[in-house]
């Protein structure tokens, strides 16, 4: 999606800076607020840990709230336990990687090949993770589940709490 100057500016009231390697929006409400940024992967010849940030306040704070109970632990004992929800996180991570190869501007890729970092674009999943079996963040999880229309963990964030109802108003 396109940005207009007005989302522009409720991106930057929302991260409280101007973003840097901002490719486009990747998720809005029906209201046209910005919740989810695309972002290049590669920002000052640096990796960027994420395709797909949060921006949203609304979801930024209801995730921290959920993350600080404990919930990235209950969800790493789950994907241990259940095989079939460790098969579809598994998944998910290596469409993530698949999907980050394919969106990326070929000029990132070359420079990429040339830094040397193609091994670590290959191998690092959802928020920049080595170890796919575990979570490393619950708002790069649910970015992602609302980028691409669905997760295993983010339908387990809305099961859980709702997310998908909260209402955005920044």
């Amino acid at each position: 999606m396109s940005i207009s100057e007005q989302q522009l500016q409720l991106i930057e009231q929302q991260l409280g800076r101007t973003p840097r390697g901002l490719v486009a929006i990747a998720w809005q409400n029906a209201q046209g607020i910005p919740a989810v940024l695309q972002m290049r992967s590669l920002v000052d010849d640096q990796p960027f840990p994420t395709l797909y940030w949060l921006s949203s306040k609304d979801l930024y704070q209801a995730i921290a709230e959920i993350e600080t109970g404990g919930e990235v632990k209950r969800i790493e004992q789950q994907i241990e336990t259940d095989g079939e929800l460790r098969a579809a996180h598994l998944a998910d991570q290596q469409r993530y990687v698949d999907l980050r190869w394919q969106m990326m501007a070929e000029s990132d890729r070359q420079r990429i090949a040339a830094l040397g970092f193609s091994e670590l674009f290959d191998s690092y999943g959802i928020g920049g993770i080595r170890h796919w079996e575990k979570v490393r963040c619950l708002h790069m999880q649910y970015a992602y589940h609302l980028a691409v229309g669905g997760t295993a963990i983010g339908r387990l964030l809305d099961i859980r709490y709702g997310l998908d109802k909260l209402q955005l108003t920044q």
